[in-house]
């Protein structure tokens, strides 16, 4: 039959030549046919000292061709034999291109210990390039852009303040998302629709804020406003205006972050103004509610 690597030999016992006792020595060396011989091991040789029968490993220990004795042989004693039994079973290295899929045992990476977190980039992949087993760093084929987590918020209730000339109202109540970033390097995707009325025909508009921090900022300047949204012209009392904005945000944290935004007017007095529904409010079928949004989605590196 055939063999993956070099056949075993079978039977191979050889009787070693007659060695001579030297008077205080331990050490002698194996020869077979005048050429030096090295057993696998003591365990397969037969060594008789003295018509007896010795002991692998106590009474005699084998390294390479030299086998030596526990104590110092003296005049008289006589080395009967020295038998070795053959060679260990030694398959060799397989060739190359030789060890296929079945040979593999079916847990040889299910039964592995399995990797509790995401990879870090250093670590290291086996992948197939064009046929040729390659190492490859996990950074190099990690995916980017997908989307980590999605939070949102859906405001039905009415929200109202007055807001003065110039400024903003208070981070608008229920509006509000909170999200905690997985990795520094991800980038928070923030997308608003909200329903804005007011006291008046006055424009109306609203500001992005990361916590206490207003983002989404436009390159305004001196006494221009600063909105996320600008302004539009409001048809009064009865009406409110839709606006919608989105905004990449690029917090650089991995702690909890709450996006909300502030509203405002642009009449030179204080004006009450309201959030999903118009200033009156009537209770009137020309009339109606509308729901605003507020969605944080997580972009990973």
């Amino acid at each position: 039959m055939a063999y993956i690597g070099k056949a075993p030999t079978v039977g191979n016992f050889q009787v070693c030549d007659a060695i001579s006792v030297v008077n205080g020595q331990a050490a002698y060396t194996l020869q077979v046919g005048g050429v030096n011989v090295a057993p696998e091991s003591a365990n397969h040789m037969l060594v008789s000292l003295n018509g007896i029968l010795q002991k692998p490993g106590s009474s005699f220990t084998i390294s390479g061709s030299t086998m030596t004795f526990a104590s110092n042989l003296a005049t008289g004693d006589v080395i009967d034999f020295v038998q070795i039994l053959g060679n260990v079973l030694d398959i060799g290295q397989p060739s190359d291109d030789t060890v296929t899929a079945a040979k593999l045992n079916d847990n040889v990476i299910s039964g592995q210990t399995a990797l509790a977190a995401t990879p870090d980039d250093t670590d290291e992949l086996l992948i197939s390039d064009g046929g040729t087993i390659k190492r490859i760093d996990f950074s190099h084929i990690k995916g980017g852009g997908k989307i980590g987590q999605v939070v949102s918020t859906n405001k039905t209730d009415t929200f109202s303040q007055s807001v003065s000339s110039g400024g903003d109202s208070n981070i608008v109540t229920g509006l509000t998302v909170d999200i905690t970033p997985s990795a520094t390097s991800s980038k928070i995707l923030i997308f608003v629709n909200v329903s804005i009325g007011v006291n008046g025909s006055h424009g109306v508009g609203f500001k992005l804020f990361r916590d206490s921090t207003q983002i989404d900022l436009p390159g305004a300047s001196s006494n221009r406003r600063q909105n996320s949204k600008g302004m539009q012209a409001n048809g009064g009392t009865s009406y409110n205006e839709n606006l919608s904005t989105n905004f990449l945000d690029s917090p650089s944290s991995t702690s909890q972050i709450t996006y909300g935004i502030k509203i405002n007017h642009t009449s030179s007095s204080s004006k009450g103004m309201t959030v999903c529904s118009s200033y009156d409010d009537s209770d009137d079928a020309k009339l109606g509610r509308q729901a605003s949004t507020i969605t944080a989605m997580e972009v990973l590196a």
